[in-house]
């Protein structure tokens, strides 16, 4: 049996998929979720779970270089924006117009997760880096300048 982290079958192997530059967005429950997207849908009932939830899930076992969400985030939903910079203060913050992340976005996707939120603008993208200690610690490995601050 597994002990910690996300016990959830298919979420957990979804993330197992997802590489460096991978991109994975967690939606809310209205998100329109392409026919021929991996889908994982977790939503029970209204914010259930909850976007923050989920997210922080994640994040808990992935590396995320990159967070993109929609342009209205910051000035509409600034308690989000400000949770998400919070959360993640290592990633690059990008934003793009908000039919994009429901349309061309959301087709790039790898894997796409559907929670439960309510939450206006809740649909939030993580796009996968590099565990860099691991990648270039090693013995006579030049690390790239980007990735040595990470070490």
């Amino acid at each position: 049996m597994k002990r910690s982290g996300i016990l959830n079958a298919e979420l957990s192997g979804a993330l197992a998929t997802l590489g460096h530059t991978d991109l994975l967005l967690v939606v809310d429950a209205g998100f329109p979720v392409p026919r021929d997207a991996h889908r994982v849908d977790l939503a029970l009932a209204q914010n259930l779970p909850d976007l923050r939830t989920v997210l922080a899930l994640i994040a808990d076992e992935l590396v995320v270089e990159g967070v993109v969400r929609a342009e209205n985030v910051p000035h509409n939903n600034p308690r989000l924006d400000t949770w998400l910079h919070e959360r993640f203060t290592d990633a690059e913050f990008t934003t793009r117009p908000h039919t994009e992340m429901l349309g061309a976005l959301a087709r790039q996707a790898k894997v796409i997760v559907r929670t439960g939120a309510f939450e206006p603008w809740g649909n939030i993208g993580l796009y996968c880096g590099v565990d860099a200690p691991h990648w270039f610690g090693g013995e006579d490995i030049i690390t790239p300048p980007e990735y040595a601050s990470r070490l």
